[in-house]
Order: C-alpha cells, then structure tokens, then sequence
C-alpha cells in the first residue's frame, strides 16, 4: 500500500511540474501576444522568442520537480523536459492534425526541452 502512494506522489510531482511549466508557458506567450501587437514583430523575433518561452517554461518546471525530488533531479528534469515536449506535440497533432517540419526542427525542441527541465531541476 505504502509503495502505491509512493507512486503516485512521483505522479504528482510531474504533473505539478508539467502544470507549472504550462502556466508559464501561457502567461509568456500572452505577453508576447501583446508585444507583437504593439511593437509589430517580424517572424524571426517571434520564433526566438518562442523558443525562449519553451526553455524557461522547462526551465521553472524543473525547479518545481527538482525541489520535489530532492534525489536524482536531472532525471527528473529530464522526464519533466521529455512530457512537456510530448504533450506539445499531441496539441499539435490535435490542433493541425499534422506534424509541419523535419526530424531536425522536433530533435532540436526535444534537446531543448529535455535540457531546459535538467538545468532547473539541477539548480533547484
């Protein structure tokens, strides 16, 4: 009985990490709705800046699940990073119905991701 609850804390601390990694996510990208309206970026500028928004969404996530964990953070990090880009891609798919891209672009934001959620659960 005791090893289900352990369990399902480990559960729930991803799921936490996820949450706080897409609360971020959102409240980053409604700001950066509102600069695009206002300063009338270029495609460029709003790429980075998305890209930015996925490493430092991780990024917090990972100092949640880090702080959680106590042992083996990077690991941590690494299934937060990992979860937070799968899920990514089901909203894609569920949304366009089709991956747009190559393997380069979706290898490029898994190590991006993966690696955001390993440095914020190693500084946490």
């Amino acid at each position: 009985m005791e090893r289900r609850i352990r369990k399902d804390t480990k559960i729930l601390w991803v799921l936490k990490g996820l949450l706080v990694s897409y609360v971020v996510t959102g409240v980053l990208l409604l700001l950066l709705a509102m600069a695009l309206y206002r300063l009338e970026l270029n495609e460029k500028s709003v790429s980075a800046a998305v890209i930015v928004i996925y490493v430092l969404s991780t990024l917090v996530g990972g100092i949640v699940i880090g702080k959680l964990a106590k042992v083996r953070r990077f690991l941590w990090g690494l299934l937060l990073g990992g979860s937070y880009f799968t899920l990514l891609m089901l909203i894609t798919l569920g949304v366009y119905h089709t991956l747009s891209g190559d393997g380069v672009h979706f290898l490029t934001t898994f190590v991006l991701c993966a690696g955001g959620g390993m440095a914020g659960a190693m500084i946490s």
